[in-house]
């Protein structure tokens, strides 16, 4: 039964795409004269026969874009606009799909569609995030629209792969601290290396860049005499990352200097060794 459904509608938008096909793929004012003579549901169709056979998405977007023109309010215009936010996705014109979905989410915020279209406003800027070592401007942006889907919609179907995309992203500024972090420590910037390392440790201690983080730490510290917080560091990553490549080195320099790794005086590392590791916050 499942089958011939299917069949049907593949059927249908073949169909459509064929009684379309004098219109073009241009989107000219010709083209838009010609659509005037059809239904709704006609040139919806033919949106999505574009969408299946054209290699551009953009193909698609112009006949989803007059469905909402000629047939605004329309339960097509509706379909139509959360299709033009996933087409413009897939031929990644991201500020088009940003802005399709956010209508459709301003336009239709109680839809059963709507927490689709803040995931694909989330998408469109998760998968901008460039390298690294570039501006983390749109890392931020899309963790705020992540955090959006996981909050607003916990029980749809987009809420895990948002919790899965968001940690990712997470790491990736922690990672960004951490390159900074480096760049500094090689050239014996000890203070502002100590100031990156630090936040990671602080603010983005879930992500994987923490072990590294405290090893740096230990290197730092131990370059500028400060054995106390050098060995509260190699602690604190003894305790929680003893297996990582990371431990052994931190433990090597430690030793190299007639220290062990253990909590030592009063500074922040001690703080994060009994929030993190005693359990205490007070």
């Amino acid at each position: 039964m499942a089958r011939s459904k299917f069949s049907a509608s593949v059927m249908a938008a073949v169909l459509a795409g064929l009684v379309l096909t004098g219109c073009g793929r241009t989107g000219t004012d010709s083209d838009k004269r010609n659509l005037d003579r059809f239904t709704a549901e006609e040139i919806y169709k033919r949106g999505e026969f574009e969408l299946e056979n054209s290699r551009k998405p953009e193909d698609a977007v112009f006949y989803f874009a007059e469905v909402e023109r000629l047939y605004p309010y329309s339960e097509w215009a509706k379909r139509a606009l959360i299709m033009q936010a996933y087409s413009n996705h897939r031929a990644q014109n991201y500020e088009e799909a940003r802005g399709a979905a956010q209508r459709f989410i301003d336009t239709y915020p109680g839809d059963e569609d709507a927490a689709y279209a803040q995931y694909l406003l989330a998408l469109s800027y998760y998968d901008q995030i460039d390298e690294v070592g570039r501006d983390q401007g749109l890392t931020f942006q899309a963790l705020q629209s992540l955090r959006s889907v996981i909050e607003q919609y916990p029980n749809s179907e987009y809420a895990r792969s948002a919790i899965l995309k968001f940690d990712l992203a997470f790491d990736h500024l922690a990672g960004k601290e951490m390159e900074i972090g480096r760049y500094y420590l090689k050239r014996g910037h000890y203070a502002a290396a100590i100031n990156r390392f630090r936040v990671v440790v602080e603010e983005f201690q879930t992500t994987t860049q923490t072990p590294e983080a405290l090893l740096r730490l230990v290197e730092a510290y131990l370059a500028l005499g400060l054995t106390d917080e050098a060995q509260t560091a190699g602690a604190i990553l003894g305790y929680n990352f003893q297996s990582s490549p990371f431990y052994g080195d931190a433990y090597g320099q430690l030793r190299g200097r007639g220290l062990a790794p253990e909590v030592r005086g009063d500074n922040w590392l001690t703080n994060v060794y009994r929030q993190m590791i005693q359990g205490r916050w007070l």
